[in-house]
């Protein structure tokens, strides 16, 4: 006897009987109809409840608050990390140039003038010319006028006279490449592909020693130090002291 497809749905086998895949796979119909279906009165509830004003409804963008919440919590923690550190900072400046006078090194100048208006001590100052062997001679001086930190200007492009990247590179026992990183990216902003020319480069002796070698130009001391260096000056000395 062949399977007939027109068998009421709530028929049922005689429970002895054998049962036929047509039967399993039969798929009874629903007893309400589309409107008096549960399912359908639940949608249409919640259909009435939306608001009907357009302007009250927002697309959500998956992700957007917790990234929000991500980037405050991480500020919050930078600041927290900040206050942890010391108040001021021992600070020794190197100029690396061979023409560069007391009266003539604007950026030097604005570099004591700077740290004093922050808090921080001036260990002393060197004028020198572009050769490594120098540049290390002075290194040796900061560190015995009890220096933390070094700010290093001029010496970092590509002439041949530029010698302050060949110096402090070999120095570096942990290196800080963010700090050349950001500057170059802040740097292209004012200055375009010009930036790339820019070795500044920064990190940590192995005796501790905090150096940053930057451009000798005024423009760019005051980029390197006004938004990289000092926000962070402090914060890295808690961190080494850890």
């Amino acid at each position: 006897m062949g399977h007939d497809d027109h068998d009421h749905p709530h028929e049922h086998p005689h429970p002895h009987a054998p049962v036929r895949h047509s039967e399993r796979a039969r798929v009874p119909a629903a007893p309400h109809s589309d409107a008096t279906h549960p399912l359908h009165a639940f949608v249409s509830g919640l259909a009435h409840e939306a608001p009907q004003d357009s302007a009250q409804v927002r697309p959500l963008r998956p992700g957007a608050a917790h990234t929000h919440e991500a980037a405050a919590l991480a500020g919050r923690i930078a600041e927290e990390h900040r206050a942890r550190g010391p108040r001021y900072a021992q600070v020794f400046v190197i100029t690396c140039s061979d023409t560069r006078t007391e009266a003539t090194d604007e950026g030097g100048l604005w570099l004591r003038a700077a740290m004093a208006e922050r808090g921080h001590v001036h260990s002393g100052s060197r004028i020198v010319r572009d050769e490594p062997a120098l540049i290390l001679h002075a290194l040796d001086e900061a560190k015995e006028a009890r220096a933390q930190v070094v700010l290093i200007t001029g010496g970092t492009g590509l002439s041949s006279r530029d010698a302050t990247f060949e110096a402090i590179s070999q120095q570096i026992a942990r290196p800080l490449p963010g700090f050349g990183e950001l500057f170059r990216a802040l740097s292209y902003a004012e200055i375009g592909s010009a930036a790339m020319l820019s070795r500044a480069i920064a990190g940590v002796r192995a005796d501790g020693l905090l150096i940053f070698a930057m451009p000798g130009s005024p423009s760019a001391v005051r980029l390197a130090c006004e938004r990289l260096i000092f926000p962070e000056l402090t914060h890295l000395l808690a961190e080494l002291s850890r």
